[in-house]
């Protein structure tokens, strides 16, 4: 739950800041709040994980160009880039090595066939490919307000449902608990 907290933290503060303020400011805050996630990460864990320093690039780089060109599209434009980026990595990962990246990450946690691993990999694939797709819709059908409530609000709702979707087609592979002394 803290890993959670943690890494919402800054999408809280550009919130915040952008209904306080307005969205250079929301901007200015966001860089901010992830370097210094970035180097909370550094100090207690002695690293940062390779998607902190990916966010904190494009971060610097879009909300940079943002706040320095006054223009609000360069930081609704790294939403899309960064979920390109996640989904463009997922379908690489079917062509390097041997296992593909869902399956690095989770498969000390649970054991799925190689084929039921390529199909996880691959559906997460689509799915940041899509929310890369359904931002470009927003930002450019809605106004900033809107464009800001689906980012806040929106994108962690859809990963929430889609993250319960991808529970539920896994049960089928969790191994059945052992059973209790009393009943053996």
């Amino acid at each position: 739950m803290n890993k959670i907290i943690f890494d919402f933290f800054p999408i809280v503060l550009f919130f915040i800041a952008y209904k306080t303020y307005d969205l250079y400011v929301a901007t200015a805050v966001v860089i901010a709040a992830t370097f210094v996630q970035v180097a909370y990460s550094l100090i207690r864990y002695r690293k940062a994980e390779t998607m902190q320093w990916v966010t904190l690039g494009l971060m610097v780089v879009m909300g940079g160009a943002t706040l320095y060109l006054q223009d609000e599209q360069f930081i609704k434009w790294k939403l899309t880039i960064i979920e390109w980026l996640f989904g463009g990595v997922l379908i690489g990962s079917h062509f390097i090595g041997k296992k593909t990246i869902m399956e690095k990450m989770m498969g000390a946690n649970i054991e799925l066939p190689t084929k039921a691993w390529s199909i996880l990999n691959l559906v997460w694939a689509l799915f940041f490919i899509s929310v890369g797709f359904i931002n470009i819709y927003v930002m450019f059908n809605y106004d900033t307000d809107t464009w800001v409530e689906f980012k806040t609000f929106g994108v962690p709702i859809l990963m929430a449902i889609f993250v319960l979707l991808q529970v539920i087609g896994m049960y089928k592979y969790l191994p059945d608990p052992e059973p209790e002394e009393s009943e053996k």
